[in-house]
């Protein structure tokens, strides 16, 4: 089927940026470059260019304003606006979130626990936006009080102190990730005189609550300083604790959950080193665990076991897929970790948390997530067991456990039909009690039902130049699409960092759904998927495999009987933006548009400039081609921006943000600018620039469904379904 025509050109041109060649040499290559100017942010003649840009955008996708307002406005029919969530317990307190409608941002409360014996959270029995959810409810934060006069917000992040009664909490109101804390008497509600800036995310309370230790970042936005702020003083009087010189390496401050540790942790892309500080023994200082070895990662983790106080250490020193081990409370070398679960080339141990009763492995098998239960006994651990669903395709973790000695495990639950839902599972009685499924309200009065959907895992085999490998989809479609033959797809990757993509639920991709089309996740090599091995095939000198990848998915699509040739619409963000402008040098023609978000697309002049953010703690991920002419080579061989070539290219939706720290706008902009060089239609190029945001794009949740709203309509658009319906069958009136 021929791809969907595009609307007429209006008769505004598209902007043509100058052309201002630099030439640069690395190892005997020479590469000229006519759009780096567009990395001077404060030249007026940059800005200009990025508004033109802008306004060519609204009058290309003009056509879509309608579509844009009703997918907005079945976003917000089919969100409850008013809520709040499951309440977390810790010290005393019960913890919550709240939304409010017509409000931008949330709170942060709490709720005194009535009955200590009792784990089962309070719930409502009605939310009013202007009455407290429960009773003796107290507001620790209004978000839109401090959102307030700024065009940009976000909550870096905030910890009450031990005593429960100050909160130290960090805000951005420019999106570059640089935090601002502040310190609230929760008492008299009143702001503590400290004040500390350039903050990397949030604090971490000492167990006296008179200090709190935080991170700060280098020239290229790498965190390297761990500092202690003693309450009541000046930040230029703080204690530097811990300075991260090698250039690889970020570092960062945590306390255990026992309460008994403070752990700093330097980690570079494949290895660690952890520092720790015993509260029951201050005087002996900080001590590092297990010193740095190349290659080898670990992690800290306090546990009791039959009554004997042990680190469990979670690392890669037996095999590329962890295993967790033991170690006594003092400096101790890798030869002396006994293991506890030994390595698995099957399953790959992504995390452990110890409380007094249990221990909680997070783990993934088979390209699937699993939650791993050890129960502990005065002998020792106890029956160890997977907390299990049914479903075909799910994703399951924990989250929300602060407390020591707990006896149940908050975990979340989803599935790409299934809305996400908070379980407590209680070790004592091994029960599973669902505290709250996210709603989904109706639509033009039909209800939501799942199983109007259906979901599968297929496989897709690699490029037949290889030994062979099966790459993962997962892909949800409403039955009745599915049932008249091939559908429209909206195909989503990434394939970096060993981030995986999980099977997840989303009200917005709904309008999708009921519009005809299939969402699938090509779960690509360079992802965490399939285990540690899947992420090494798909990053530094095998990075094209997550590119070869992720087209082989596209063609099995339409080779199996899932898609239609020429209507699948690709969309990646980030990393997975690199994706998106390799695949489109790679197979142009097999797809019908693509939607690039923070794209990472003109990697190799980042990679080569080490003063830019994050550039060095990058070269284990995708090598260093400054200093080695073999990764230059490859890395030109492949990145975007320098392999444009005069064919015609699918329609791009190109999408940035002015103040984003970890891709920096410039790169899609001189990507868009090459395109319309260079591409037979380079007219079909677009770029949105985010003028006031950050890497996540804008802050307050309307504004980023109005976003979102804008990239699925241009998408809906290119799939040809931007004239029809949200599907009629849901399942009859709520």
């Amino acid at each position: 089927m021929p791809q969907p025509a595009l609307p007429p050109v209006p008769p505004v041109a598209p902007p043509v940026a100058q052309k201002r060649p630099l030439t640069r040499e690395h190892h005997g290559r020479v590469r000229v470059d006519d759009y780096e100017w567009l990395r001077a942010k404060e030249d007026p003649a940059v800005i200009a260019h990025l508004e033109a840009e802008n306004a060519y955008t609204e009058a290309r996708t003009a056509h879509l304003a309608d579509l844009r307002q009703t997918l907005f406005d079945e976003i917000k029919e089919r969100t409850l606006e008013t809520d709040l969530s499951v309440p977390t317990r810790n010290r005393g307190f019960w913890y919550y979130g709240r939304s409010f409608e017509g409000k931008e941002y949330g709170a942060s409360c709490r709720v005194p626990v009535a009955d200590p014996d009792d784990w089962t959270p309070p719930a409502p029995a009605d939310v009013s936006p202007d009455q407290p959810a429960l009773p003796g409810e107290q507001v620790l934060l209004d978000l839109n009080e401090l959102a307030e006069g700024h065009d940009f917000f976000s909550l870096g992040g905030s910890a009450v102190s031990p005593d429960t009664t100050l909160l130290a909490y960090a805000t951005d109101v420019v999106g570059d990730e640089r935090y601002t804390v502040r310190v609230k008497d929760l008492t008299t509600g009143e702001l503590l005189s400290d004040v500390i800036e350039g903050v990397m995310g949030g604090v971490t309370w000492d167990r006296d609550g008179t200090s709190f230790y935080y991170s700060t970042v280098d020239e290229s936005w790498r965190p390297d300083k761990v500092w202690r702020h003693a309450l009541g003083t000046a930040q230029s009087d703080d204690e530097l604790v811990h300075h991260e010189t090698d250039e690889r390496f970020w570092t960062g401050v945590g306390r255990s959950r026992s309460d008994r540790f403070l752990v700093i942790e330097s980690g570079a892309k494949t290895t660690t080193e952890y520092r720790f500080l015993d509260l029951d023994a201050p005087e002996q200082g900080w001590r590092v665990f297990a010193e740095r070895e190349e290659g080898v990662e670990y992690s800290l983790e306090h546990a009791v076991i039959a009554g004997r106080d042990v680190f469990l250490v979670l690392h890669n020193g037996n095999g590329p897929d962890f295993e967790i081990a033991t170690a006594p409370i003092a400096p101790t070398p890798r030869s002396e970790w006994v293991a506890l679960i030994a390595h698995d080339p099957a399953v790959r141990l992504e995390s452990v948390d110890a409380f007094a009763g249990h221990l909680v492995v997070h783990q993934r098998s088979g390209g699937l997530t699993q939650l791993r239960i050890l129960e502990l006994g005065d002998d020792g651990v106890g029956d160890d067991y997977l907390v299990r669903f049914d479903d075909e395709l799910y994703t399951i973790g924990s989250g929300g456990n602060p407390a020591f000695d707990q006896p149940v495990v908050r975990l979340g639950y989803t599935t790409m039909r299934v809305p996400g839902s908070v379980y407590d599972y209680d070790v004592r009685t091994r029960e599973l009690s669902l505290r709250k499924q996210s709603p989904v309200l109706p639509l033009d009065g039909r209800a939501y039902d799942p199983d109007d959907y259906e979901e599968h895992r297929l496989w897709a085999p690699s490029d037949a130049g290889e030994e062979a490998v099966l790459i993962p989809i997962s892909i949800v479609v409403r039955k009745d699409a599915r049932a008249a033959g091939p559908v429209p797809v909206h195909l989503y990757g990434y394939g970096s960092y060993e981030h995986s993509l999980d099977p997840w639920f989303s009200v917005a991709r709904l309008s999708v759904l009921d519009r005809g089309a299939a969402f699938a996740v090509a779960h690509v090599r360079g992802g965490g998927e399939m285990g540690r091995r899947w992420y090494d095939d798909g990053k530094v000198l095998n990075k094209k495999n997550t590119f070869t990848d992720f087209v082989a998915c596209a063609r099995h699509l339409v080779d199996s009987g899932w898609a239609q040739p020429g209507r699948i619409v690709a969309e990646g963000g980030s990393a997975g933006g690199l994706l998106m402008g390799a695949v489109a040098n790679l197979a142009p023609d097999l797809f019908a548009g693509i939607v690039a978000s923070v794209p990472f697309v003109d990697n190799l002049t980042t990679m080569l400039d080490a003063s830019l953010p994050l550039t060095v703690v990058e070269y284990d991920e995708w090598g260093n081609p400054e200093g080695d002419p073999e990764v230059f080579d490859y890395i030109a061989s492949y990145a975007p921006y320098d392999n444009l070539r005069p064919v015609r290219y699918p329609p791009i939706l190109a999408e940035t943000s002015l103040n984003d720290t970890r891709v920096l706008y410039v790169e899609p902009a001189k990507w868009v600018a090459r395109l319309r060089e260079v591409a037979e239609n380079g007219e079909d190029v677009l770029l949105k620039t985010e003028m006031s945001a950050g890497h996540g794009g804008v802050s307050g949740r309307y504004q980023a469904w109005h976003d979102r709203a804008f990239s699925l309509a241009w998408l809906l658009d290119r799939l040809g379904l931007a004239s029809g319906p949200a599907s009629g069958l849901a399942s009859g009136p709520a």
